[in-house]
């Protein structure tokens, strides 16, 4: 039977035509037997041989048939072979396909290279199997070997396509992940525009790359695709062949490193960085007019220390909901940091429509905000400069509009307001303080003038409190009123304090050695608190062999006592463990909390000038918080007393100490002796009378 031959292209059709079990397998492929070809009937689903015929268990190496049904072909095949013939498998079952392939097979750990036929056969259970004819030997060069087989097990995705029709040629990869198998190229692109750039530079320069989003068969994905002109080997026709690399992990994890580095992470606005990059880039802007919009929450720091940061986030991430809400879409919305936000308006609308989108910005910032059952309604302080994109130094565009942002809060806060030169002169004008204020502050050009503290029962001078002034070279004796609020808005108020600070203890020291039993009091801003070199500096100035312990007061205000108050009260005791007194200075204006007053170690209430000027009409206050200090063992001061009536009222109800300008101004410490001597030769209203 070996050496009888039939014509394999006659016997093909029929024995596609038949169908297979193991019953019938003899009488059905009889005459398969006497081919010269190999053939044979693979069950894809169960990875065996069903049929043989000589040639074929020759080519596997298999004695005989039976041997070669019973060998597990699942066993030493690879994944990605498996996946190719289950790709035929499909295409069998979806078209009448036949498919020619270089194919390496391995009968006993032996490569054996084919070019074989493959066509889709129907078993007698009606499940699709696959009909295999091997056509001799292949004679190829063993790289041609090689590179057949990397086609067939490569990740990367090759396919073949008629220019403007389907796919000549996949190979497994490629058909694995295509969503058909008959997609042309320009089905494959997610959007048009990017075949049509990949067309355009394959007939300009016969060849492209790019990444672009692509449909598959698990929906879209990013290629990093290259593809070149060439000729079907097979028809000579114009062809292009496209090789894929799917890079959509990376793509998305580069999109997602950008977002980052471009994004604010607690509101999801752009950030200082993007801001930068985009305004360099606005160089390039058609349009002949921009604009920049800053504005920052009126009142932040308060809504931090009454209700705590997580409130603080919460206002955040609104405030950018709600702005985002109120301009175009085009237009960028950025966090520079804390409560501060720009809006980049690349062209500015006309101003028919921008006033709209700032008012619309200030009424929905306005609304309530409520969390947790906190209600907390907010404002917001607004400053615009506008720019042409082609003629802009972006530093100076950003200058102008905080220059129109803080004019925005000296009129009031809650506003907008627009540059003008008229504030640039003046800007330029603080800025100029500003820096003189600094070299001031560096090279110790301040110095301290002292008021006196009168005790109404002895009459006497018993304290002092150090009031610093800015002794400029050309302008003389500068007040605080003029320096104070510029210092505590630029951070400089704690360099200063901590220079007041220094001087005032080392006046106390030397009153103390030159047995002058006074006491000191001096003013700790709430940055100056909060500020981690004060209890350095403390510490360093208690340990002196001449600290006059009990001798230095230091006068806080209200608004210290904000926030975390076991955080608040801890750090109090420590100052007063060190021997400091603790004073409340300004008391009745602030938001402090009455049943918490007595938790701290404090010594001293002293009643804010706007009570002692309003008397007798204040007087029901004052005389609450003569009380108050009562009952909590601390001393009274009241401050501004400018008249003799208010002198006598306060005596009359038993305050213990006053300071004023009726007593005396504040005065260099070469004139307080004398002033101090003064002041205690007079008799001063009783409590009797």
């Amino acid at each position: 039977m070996r050496n009888e031959k039939i014509d394999i292209q006659a016997a093909v059709p029929l024995l596609s035509a038949m169908r297979c079990s193991k019953a019938d397998t003899d009488g059905n492929f009889a005459f398969a037997r006497r081919l010269r070809a190999a053939i044979w009937v693979y069950d894809i689903d169960n990875s065996r041989i069903v049929y043989a015929n000589v040639s074929a268990c020759d080519l596997w190496q298999a004695p005989d048939e039976v041997s070669l049904l019973q060998r597990d072909l699942a066993k030493d095949m690879s994944s990605t072979v498996a996946s190719r013939l289950r790709q035929y498998q499909s295409d069998f079952v979806a078209r009448d396909a036949m498919f020619n392939e270089m194919w390496t097979l391995y009968p006993k750990g032996k490569p054996t290279s084919v070019m074989v036929f493959f066509s889709g056969f129907r078993l007698a259970d009606g499940r699709m199997a696959m009909l295999c004819e091997a056509v001799g030997n292949a004679e190829d060069e063993p790289e041609n070997l090689r590179s057949a087989e990397a086609l067939l097990h490569t990740d990367v995705m090759i396919t073949l396509y008629e220019k403007n029709g389907p796919p000549l040629y996949m190979n497994p990869a490629a058909r694995n992940a295509a969503a058909d198998a008959q997609q042309s190229i320009a089905e494959k692109f997610t959007h048009p525009f990017d075949y049509k750039k990949m067309i355009e530079a394959l007939e300009a320069s016969g060849e492209h790359r790019m990444v672009s989003s692509v449909s598959t068969s698990t929906g879209q994905r990013w290629y990093d695709l290259s593809a070149k002109m060439c000729s079907d080997a097979v028809t000579g026709k114009p062809a292009i062949l496209v090789t894929a690399v799917d890079v959509s992990e990376l793509k998305i994890a580069r999109d997602k490193a950008r977002y980052l580095a471009d994004r604010d992470l607690l509101t999801g606005c752009y950030n200082r960085s993007y801001l930068h990059q985009h305004m360099s880039r606005l160089e390039q802007c058609k349009s002949e007019r921009g604009a920049l919009l800053c504005f920052d929450v009126d009142h932040f720091k308060q809504i931090n220390d009454r209700f705590g940061h997580e409130m603080g986030d919460v206002v955040l991430k609104d405030i950018a909901v709600r702005a985002r809400s109120s301009i175009r879409e085009n237009d960028k919305l950025v966090r520079l940091g804390g409560d501060e936000f720009v809006i980049i308006f690349d062209d500015t609308p006309p101003e028919t429509e921008f006033a709209p989108i700032v008012e619309r910005l200030l009424e929905h910032i306005s609304q309530p905000i409520i969390h947790d059952s906190t209600r907390t309604c907010i404002t917001v302080s607004i400053g615009v400069a506008t720019f042409s994109p082609k003629a802009a130094d972006f530093t100076a565009i950003m200058r102008e509009a905080d220059i129109a942002l803080y004019a925005s809060k000296q009129a009031g806060r809650n506003q907008v307001t627009f540059f003008s030169e008229e504030m640039g002169v003046a800007a330029l004008a603080r800025q100029n303080i500003e820096t003189e204020i600094k070299i001031a502050v560096e090279q110790r050009n301040f110095v301290l003038h002292f008021q006196p503290r009168v005790d109404l029962q002895t009459g006497k001078v018993v304290s002092a409190e150090a009031l610093v002034r800015w002794q400029h070279p050309e302008r003389g004796m500068i007040m605080p009123d003029e320096f104070i609020p510029i210092c505590e808005e630029t951070g400089m108020i704690e360099d200063l304090g901590q220079m007041v600070l220094a001087l005032g203890c080392e006046q106390a020291i030397a009153w103390q050695q030159e047995g002058l039993d006074i006491q000191l009091s001096l003013n700790i801003s709430p940055r100056q608190f909060d500020d981690q070199r004060l209890m350095k500096s403390l510490q360093a100035f208690s340990k002196d062999m001449n600290f006059p312990h009990g001798k230095i007061e230091l006068e806080i205000t209200e608004n210290v006592l904000i926030g975390d108050l076991g955080h608040i009260e801890t750090k109090l005791e420590a100052i007063s463990q060190m021997g400091y007194r603790i004073a409340i200075d300004d008391f009745g204006t602030g938001y402090s909390n009455l049943s918490y007053i007595s938790e701290f170690p404090l010594n001293c209430l002293k009643i804010d000038q706007s009570f002692i000027s309003q008397l007798p009409k204040s007087g029901p206050i004052i005389s609450l918080i003569l009380t108050l200090a009562k009952q909590i063992g601390a001393t009274v001061v009241a401050e501004g007393v400018e008249t003799g009536d208010q002198l006598a009222w306060l005596s009359r109800q038993n305050c213990e100490q006053v300071q004023g300008y009726h007593l005396s101004r504040p005065v260099p410490i070469d004139q307080f002796r004398m002033v101090m001597n003064q002041l205690n030769s007079v008799t001063y209203p009783s409590s009797k009378n």
